[in-house]
């Protein structure tokens, strides 16, 4: 009886172990999809200034990539 319940010790503390790590890694992915998030929020602010100031920004019409091409085309 005292090797089963040394058996059953033994495989809880590789439990308890085992979901320490889960928590453990699961609090760091949580912070990268936090921080990712940041970094979401942030270019979207960029691009959301960037389209302000752009000359056509009010015109709503795509844009034609030959009024763009270097002069010397």
């Amino acid at each position: 009886m005292d090797e089963t319940q040394d058996r059953v010790a033994h495989r809880l503390r590789e439990l308890e172990i085992k979901a320490s790590y889960t928590e453990d890694l699961l609090d760091q992915l949580n912070l990268l999809v936090y921080q990712q998030q940041q970094q979401i929020d942030s270019l979207l602010r960029q691009i959301r200034q960037l389209r302000e100031q752009s000359p056509d920004a009010g015109a709503g019409t795509p844009r034609n990539l030959r009024d763009e091409l270097p002069p010397h085309y």
